[in-house]
């Protein structure tokens, strides 16, 4: 099982650096959901309490590694927001 879950997220995870490059590039929050990057992470959450919990295997680094780029891509988000804001004034 671990091996099919680690390829699940894997798949879910390819995603999140491309994300990354476009907040870096654009300095823009536009297009983006700051309410569907939380709800991830509160998915990557349970993945990893479950893990703790029921079935400890290597595929927990999976969930705490894509924990990370996403609050790291949400970290971009409240950074280009902000920018945002000052492009308005």
């Amino acid at each position: 099982m671990g091996v099919f879950e680690f390829l699940m997220l894997l798949c879910f995870g390819a995603s999140w650096p491309f994300s990354i490059a476009k907040s870096i590039k654009s300095r823009s929050a536009r297009g983006k959901s700051l309410g569907f990057m939380l709800l991830v992470e509160l998915g990557y959450v349970f993945g990893i309490v479950h893990k703790f919990l029921y079935h400890r295997d290597w595929v927990i680094w999976a969930y705490i590694t894509l924990f990370v780029i996403v609050a790291f891509d949400i970290a971009l988000y409240i950074r280009n927001a902000r920018y945002d804001r000052m492009k308005k004034n």
